[in-house]
């Protein structure tokens, strides 16, 4: 396993750019970008690769891995004291903890986004 195959390598459509961008979140800044999307994800493991010989030439330890992380199933979300009642109140009317509902929530928004 090479060092690069640590890390998620992203490549996503950009409205706002016009084009596919190419992204390795916690290792490196920026990213590349271009009409291809394999062209694109190409030098994006290219440029992965120099991030890690830059880190490695400059004696530094590399970030985290992100590629094969393990999740807990908890974290901690601030979401102010009216969407708190809010959420709890919607809860209630569902028969649901309010754990629950938020889950069910988080879980609806991301199928209406086409993931799961």
């Amino acid at each position: 396993m090479k060092a690069s195959d640590r890390y998620i390598k992203l490549v996503q459509w950009s409205n706002d750019d016009q084009c596919y961008v190419g992204t390795c979140p916690g290792l490196m800044l920026g990213g590349v970008h271009g009409d291809d999307e394999a062209v694109v994800y190409k030098e994006l493991c290219l440029a992965v690769e120099e991030w890690i010989d830059v880190y490695t030439a400059d004696g530094d330890p590399l970030p985290e891995p992100t590629s094969g992380k393990e999740y807990s199933g908890k974290f901690v979300v601030r979401v102010g004291r009216e969407l708190h009642r809010v959420l709890a109140l919607n809860a209630l009317r569902s028969c649901e903890s309010l754990n629950s509902h938020c889950v069910n929530l988080l879980r609806e928004d991301l199928t209406s986004y086409g993931r799961n």
